[in-house]
């Protein structure tokens, strides 16, 4: 039997940075540091260790559901230090559980490496906001970090629809109200329907995972609001495509043209481990809706918006291969990484030949 409990673990995360804690039975428990997995100096977990670290944190709900379902996810708040956010599942019959640090202290908007021209779309009195990037990219930071940047220089009302609640915030220069699927209404499309009568200006969907769920977004977005949602998608060309991908091919149409209209921005991110200090940097990609990328995307050009992206710096884009490049040169991420990470590391290789005056 153990002598540690879940607090001391997730006391231990917080104190190494950790981004995520691993428990498995097998395996001593481990800590995501920087990206990497580290194994605590414990002994393995036996299948009794990781039903009682469970069920220390767990609701009868959320056990019912694990033993129903094969799992459960929720949040969970550490003291005044952090909160949680937990998946409990079901792996060889073992109980299993990862939890994701979701630290209390929100990370300044002018902090997290945007370019200060990004600002400006957080105005706009309606369209839809698309964060992307691949799980652990770091995309319920950034978009914290907008909302709370809202919430502190507009009199609105936001609404925040997640699965579940990761951050919490206080009312400030705006009112905030956050609904949680599960706990507070079923689905993400029966809240985003609800919120429609809640007088919202800016409402956050935590993800977009389904048909229902993208054209309640896009309708919302239509009709007068500030939408933000993510996907797990890569680049704002494949974003597009994965919406418009999404409906059946009569609707695909129509989906172009709504997004056309509606779309404000995309901003597609990774994390990438810092050489210059510990931690790790997000690279962005950036595009922002212009006259010119409406008509591709209306057109079903997608495959041309990244020579846009490529020149439209004075509105605040950015390619993802220009920003990983930047990185480089300013040393803080390494050449491995850039190269790997790189859309297409054949023209960066040039790049810095030219600049290396090869």
């Amino acid at each position: 039997m153990i002598d540690y409990t879940m607090e001391d673990l997730m006391q231990a995360a917080c104190d190494n940075g950790a981004s995520d804690i691993h428990i498995e039975v097998g395996n001593p428990p481990l800590l995501r540091v920087h990206g990497e997995l580290e194994k605590l100096d414990m002994e393995p977990l036996q299948p009794e260790d990781t039903d009682l670290l469970m069920r220390s944190i767990a609701t009868e709900a959320q056990i019912d559901s694990v033993n129903n379902n094969g799992g459960s996810d929720f949040g969970y708040a550490f003291q005044d230090q952090a909160r949680f956010r937990v998946s409990v599942y079901k792996q060889k019959g073992l109980i299993g559980i990862v939890l994701r640090l979701i630290p209390n202290k929100m990370i300044p908007f002018n902090k997290i490496g945007l370019p200060e021209e990004v600002t400006e779309i957080l105005y706009k009195p309606r369209g839809l906001i698309l964060v992307t990037g691949p799980t652990g990219s770091g995309k319920t930071t950034t978009l914290t970090s907008m909302l709370n940047f809202i919430n502190e220089s507009r009199a609105c009302h936001i609404i925040t629809i997640e699965d579940p609640i990761e951050f919490y915030h206080t009312h400030k220069k705006s009112s905030v109200t956050q609904r949680e699927i599960g706990a507070d209404v079923p689905s993400f499309a029966e809240a985003l329907r609800r919120a429609l009568r809640q007088d919202p200006d800016v409402i956050l969907v935590g993800e977009m995972r389904d048909l229902e769920t993208m054209e309640a977004a896009i309708t919302a977005a239509e009709t007068g609001h500030l939408v933000f949602a993510t996907l797990h998608t890569t680049g704002a060309a494949s974003t597009v495509d994965r919406i418009v991908g999404a409906f059946p091919t009569d609707q695909q149409g129509q989906i172009r043209m709504q997004l056309s209209v509606g779309l404000v921005a995309v901003i597609s991110q990774l994390l990438i481990p810092r050489i210059d200090k510990p931690g790790r940097v997000a690279a962005f990609e950036i595009m922002i809706n212009t006259p010119s990328i409406a008509s591709m995307i209306r057109d079903g050009n997608t495959h041309r918006i990244n020579s846009d992206i490529q020149t439209g710096a004075k509105y605040g884009m950015q390619t993802l291969d220009s920003h990983l490049l930047s990185l480089y040169t300013h040393g803080m991420i390494s050449y491995e990484e850039f190269i790997s990470k790189s859309r297409d590391p054949d023209t960066q290789l040039e790049k810095i030949k030219e600049m290396q005056g090869e």
